[in-house]
């Protein structure tokens, strides 16, 4: 089974491509969807309450808090993300033997900061959905609650477009329409044989 790789800076298009991607029939594991579930949980509040108490008394994590914690320690965001991420890492792995197990051609893992945090190097191919800085700026800006300094924070944690399109083994560009990102995106998976049908 061919484990694809699919990321791209914020703003860039990539829930679109995501979407895209379910219709196709292709199974995806959402990296931000599954810390989602997982700040919801429990066990969620248990993995972060060490770090941050008064965020999980509720028995799930509170992301503001979290969010307003880590502006004022440096620090806290890279311990943080080394607790979640291996957490992450083993529910994706359940993910995948049940992709295997189901006989699909090729599973998708859309993982936001995937050569950030070494992830290329877990998949077999990888398509970063690109866009031009204007319009990847006035799509982010536009997003309730986006501000000026949470977009700097979030883009200082991401690789530069530029580097992501060097190690990208497609690019899929996002810079007119939803149909042509969706025609190239589909070209990049019929020539792969990622698709069920293809």
């Amino acid at each position: 089974m061919l484990v694809i790789g699919l990321t791209g800076s914020i703003a860039m298009g990539k829930s679109e491509a995501v979407k895209m991607c379910r219709e196709w029939g292709l199974p995806v594991f959402d990296a931000d969807a599954e810390v989602h579930r997982l700040y919801d949980s429990p066990e969620g509040a248990a993995l972060i309450a060490p770090f941050v108490p008064e965020a999980t008394q509720s028995g799930r994590v509170d992301r503001k808090i979290v969010t307003e914690a880590v502006l004022k320690d440096s620090t806290l965001l890279s311990r943080l993300e080394t607790k979640v991420h291996a957490e992450i890492r083993r529910r994706r792995e359940i993910f995948l033997d049940e992709a295997r197990k189901a006989g699909h051609r090729a599973a998708i893992l859309d993982v936001p900061l995937l050569f950030e945090t070494g992830g290329e190097k877990t998949v077999g191919k990888v398509i970063v959905i690109s866009a031009r800085p204007e319009l990847q700026r006035a799509r982010a800006l536009s997003r309730p609650g986006m501000t000026e300094e949470r977009l700097a924070m979030i883009l200082a944690r991401q690789m530069p477009d530029a580097q992501k399109r060097l190690k990208a083994d497609a690019v899929i560009e996002n810079n007119s329409t939803l149909a042509e990102m969706k025609n190239s995106l589909f070209k990049v998976l019929q020539d792969w044989k990622a698709l069920p049908h293809a």
